[in-house]
């Protein structure tokens, strides 16, 4: 690789058995990752497909895509084919989590190295630290928890995940791999999906897994947990950027009197969530209370206030 340009970044192991190992990508090739030893970033595993996925570089953008792999390629907590990345992207394989970085960024200088000699300190690395490659326990600001739950969820493991911050607290439950349940701060009004759609916004805090629990439960979770992540996940990009033009937990919401805008003009869901407004005020109270994911609620909320039903 040594007489290949720089396409500027690189790829770093931040989370199993690799953890540390850094490659450079050069530009206008393909670099190919799979347990296959003739590939071009090889990952002992037994998760990891022989030819798992590629990552072309060309031109300054960098796009990954799976090749058919059996457990399947993750970027940010959500199952992929083909994705452009960005710098600062997670991309789980296997059991390890690859964080694309500036090549300025890089903690090691391996430009000048060979494809066999960036693999021979990648195994040299594995063979060290092999424990690593079963994370257990952290910090979210390590590995943030939809990269946590794809892991446990690969894994197949069992227990009950515990996600703590500043201000919450929140258990997972999980059984061979599949999320069937979730509670934030022992509420269990929120409902499992709501609970655990608010932990993944956790940026913050710690994360232990525990052993499984005798507990049952009235209501359990259905859905695979890829698509659970992948939901959480888009919902919390989306909340990212309503936030804005949301008002705070704290605040107050009202109905302004006398009330101009016809009643008749709204849907069921609006008034559903104008009448939690009109009998707990607060929009913590109500993002609480409604039948629906945050998510939904903050829309309506925004589209409330904007159309003068209510004020804060």
């Amino acid at each position: 690789m040594s007489d290949e340009p720089s396409s500027g970044y690189a790829l770093r192991f931040i989370s199993g058995k690799y953890q540390g190992g850094e490659y450079p990508l050069p530009d206008d090739k393909e670099i190919v990752i799979g347990r296959g030893g003739e590939l071009d970033i090889v990952l002992v595993e037994d998760m990891v497909s022989r030819r798992h996925a590629k990552i072309t570089t060309q031109q300054g953008k960098v796009v990954i895509q799976d090749l058919g792999s059996t457990n399947g390629t993750f970027v940010n907590g959500e199952k992929i084919k083909r994705f452009r990345l960005k710098e600062g992207d997670r991309v789980l394989i296997g059991t390890s989590i690859l964080k694309l970085i500036s090549q300025a960024d890089a903690q090691q200088d391996n430009a000048g190295f060979t494809r066999e000699e960036l693999n021979a300190n990648l195994d040299a690395l594995g063979r060290r630290q092999a424990n690593k490659a079963d994370v257990t326990s952290g910090n979210l600001e390590d590995l943030p928890l939809p990269d946590i739950l794809t892991l446990m969820s690969t894994g197949k493991k069992t227990g009950v995940l515990a996600v703590r911050n500043d201000d919450h607290e929140g258990r997972v439950y999980l059984k061979a791999g599949r999320i069937f349940y979730a509670i934030l701060d022992d509420n269990d009004e929120l409902g499992p999906l709501k609970a655990l759609f608010r932990m993944i916004t956790f940026e913050t805090g710690q994360f232990a897994l525990g052993a499984a629990t005798n507990e049952e439960f009235m209501l359990e979770l259905e859905e695979p947990t890829d698509q659970v992540v992948a939901d959480a996940v888009r919902q919390m990009n989306e909340l990212r950027e309503l936030k804005p033009t949301l008002p705070e937990v704290e605040d107050m919401l009202s109905i302004p009197r006398p009330l101009q805008p016809q009643m008749s003009a709204l849907q069921t869901d609006e008034l559903d969530v104008l009448q939690l407004a009109l009998n707990l005020g607060f929009f913590q109270g109500v993002l609480d209370k409604s039948p629906f994911h945050d998510l939904r609620t903050c829309q309506i909320v925004r589209s409330l206030i904007e159309r003068e039903y209510l004020r804060t």
